[in-house]
């Protein structure tokens, strides 16, 4: 049982965090949270890691593509 719960603690506290950002701030994270974990999965059992990851790439980049449709509009 204790194994479980170490297994599954990482997967627990990345449904947290999504819980917790607000709606301007989850954008592209859980399109890259997917991506992530399943490129983590594949590269070594890493899926929370991926999922991390995944999440603040995709973050990033759909703050950037905002950026640039705010730029283009001026």
């Amino acid at each position: 049982m204790k194994n479980v719960t170490k297994a599954r603690a990482p997967g627990i506290s990345l449904c947290m965090v999504f819980a917790m950002l607000s709606a301007g701030a989850q954008a592209g994270c859980l399109k890259g949270a997917a991506a992530g974990a399943v490129g983590g999965h594949t590269l070594g059992h890493h899926t929370a890691l991926g999922a991390a990851a995944g999440c603040a790439a995709g973050h990033m980049h759909a703050k950037h593509k905002l950026h640039r449709e705010q730029l283009a509009r001026r």
